[in-house]
């Protein structure tokens, strides 16, 4: 990318496809009511970021109880649910910043820092739930954190490095923009 420069049509949009797909993974453990989940037989209990669901055996009624009742549930909801909605705002932004003719840099480099911003947070709910959850809720048998929390620390462990590339995408500028000159090692004799 860097040595086609990001006017490069094919590689101009790269980072906000990454950030597209950051968003869709989010999507995915907001929705996933695979937050945890029981390992073994009989699978008795299930639960998301939202809800805590258990049944008494393998073929009864599945009984949910809202996580929004207590004081973590909402914490850890509301923290991730706010790095989601900045990391929607950093993809919305990255497109702006590579639609236009002229990047501006510094722009990028802000979109960077909102993207360390919106990793914290998530990173917080993802800590507040598995702590809270195994220490207040009952779990019977052996329960495992699934695919949608692994999906929420893949959208965690995204906006972090995307962070990171965005930050640091401002200090090749010039070679970015074709403004440095070749350097040839060969000299004559």
């Amino acid at each position: 990318m860097v040595k086609y420069g990001l006017d490069y049509t094919r590689c101009r949009w790269i980072l906000p496809l990454l950030l597209g797909i950051g968003v869709i993974f989010g999507i995915i453990a907001l929705a996933g009511r695979g937050w945890l989940e029981s390992q073994t037989l009989p699978y008795v209990h299930q639960a998301s970021l939202w809800e805590s669901c258990t049944r008494p055996g393998q073929g009864g009624p599945w009984t949910c109880e809202s996580l929004m009742g207590y004081a973590w549930g909402r914490a850890a909801a509301a923290t991730y649910l706010v790095g989601f909605i900045l990391l929607v705002i950093c993809f919305a932004l990255a497109i702006i910043a590579f639609a236009i003719d002229t990047l501006r840099f510094n722009f990028i480099r802000g979109i960077g820092g909102l993207l360390f911003v919106a990793a914290v947070f998530s990173i917080m709910g993802l800590v507040i739930y598995p702590v809270k959850f195994s220490s207040e809720i009952e779990m019977t048998g052996i329960n495992m954190f699934s695919w949608a929390y692994g999906f929420g620390w893949t959208t965690a462990i995204m906006e972090i490095c995307l962070g990171f590339f965005f930050c640091c995408l401002p200090n090749y500028e010039d070679q970015i923009l074709g403004n440095v000159k070749p350097t040839y090692f060969y000299s004559s004799p």
